[in-house]
């Protein structure tokens, strides 16, 4: 009885072993790398080659975690052009009675700080603008062969941009898509925008007065083809900005701007001070005014491009803004204006 109960056991063992499946895999792996072997000698020497590059070519894939680190590094800040040195002149502060300011006349006179400098310093202030804006034509339009509805966004600088960009498109029977985004300078000229379209159903972003403010949201969108409604005058700052971001962009001409009649006016030198704040502004002087003589007349200029303009018209520059201590032209106005009316 005790042999039949030790076969029993042996018999027992014995499957057991065979029922292991691991070592079944483990055979045949050894196998199948027998036959790689034997096949791989018989191969000739040029095939050994190959099969060598292209296995230390291959890189191993790109994990989930490298790929959102490398979506999420911080790309480098935006750093403007450095803008160049505007020297004023050393003229004789004299008193400021008569001023002129190169803008239409304000809506709200209460609001306006041109106004209210006026009145603390008891100064005779006159508004007139030297410049009118005239639509382009549908026709002039076209010659520009700018297609509307190839551009995914719009960047909008004025709410002129947007009356005109908005009048051809009505003339031309362009249908603006809800899917057209817009890029606003300013929460004003966004608003603005209600004119003409729906908030709810469009994509619009806004910064808080520069094209600067919106570097990050235009980043976000660069796979996006952006048209840049301008006048035939308009700030090159804003071009320059886009050409350093490197996004595909069409700067078109939808209005322009010309020299205002300003015949009603004798002489400018009735004026102790002429304000302006574009160039188009300067050349209107030029324009209506070629004999103009600066004398004691003071010229105060509103941006880089404006100052520069006016030493090019061969005028003399006296107040100029924005500055590190004056960021407002009225800020540089009054300040010049405590000196100049002290004595």
């Amino acid at each position: 009885m005790a042999t039949k109960k030790k076969k029993k056991d042996v018999v027992k063992k014995k499957k057991v072993v065979k029922l292991k499946k691991p070592i079944k895999k483990v055979a045949k792996k050894k196998a199948v790398a027998v036959k790689i072997k034997k096949t791989a000698k018989k191969l000739p020497s040029s095939t050994k080659k190959s099969i060598k590059v292209k296995t230390i070519t291959t890189t191993p894939p790109e994990t989930i975690i490298e790929k959102k680190l490398r979506k999420n590094a911080k790309k480098p800040p935006y750093v403007p052009i450095a803008k160049p040195t505007i020297e004023v002149s050393n003229y004789p502060k004299n008193k400021i009675k008569t001023v002129l300011i190169s803008q239409p006349k304000p809506v709200d006179p209460d609001k306006n700080p041109y106004v209210s400098l006026s009145k603390r310093y008891n100064l005779n202030l006159n508004f007139r603008h030297f410049i009118k804006v005239e639509p382009l034509s549908g026709l002039e339009f076209r010659q520009q062969r700018i297609e509307i509805l190839a551009h995914g966004a719009v960047i909008m600088t004025s709410r002129l941009a947007i009356d005109h960009y908005f009048r051809l498109c009505n003339e031309m029977r362009v249908t603006v898509p809800d899917g057209m985004k817009f890029f606003c300078i300013s929460e004003q000229i966004a608003y603005y925008l209600q004119k003409y379209i729906q908030f709810r159903k469009r994509k619009i972003f806004f910064g808080h007065g520069t094209i600067v403010d919106l570097v990050d949201v235009i980043r976000k969108n660069k796979d996006e083809k952006f048209l840049l409604p301008v006048s035939d005058v308009h700030k090159e700052q804003i071009v320059d900005f886009l050409d350093e971001l490197n996004i595909t962009y069409t700067k078109g001409t939808f209005y322009k701007t010309v020299s205002a009649n300003l015949s009603d006016i004798k002489t400018l030198n009735q004026y102790d001070l002429l304000v302006f704040f574009t160039s188009a502004g300067l050349k209107s002087l030029k324009h209506n005014f070629p004999n103009f003589k600066q004398g004691s007349t003071r010229i105060a200029a509103f941006g880089h491009s404006v100052a520069l303009k006016v030493k090019e018209l061969g005028y003399r520059l006296d107040i100029f803004a924005p500055n590190p201590r004056n960021p407002s032209m009225s800020g540089a106005i009054e300040t010049y204006i405590k000196e100049s009316n002290k004595r």
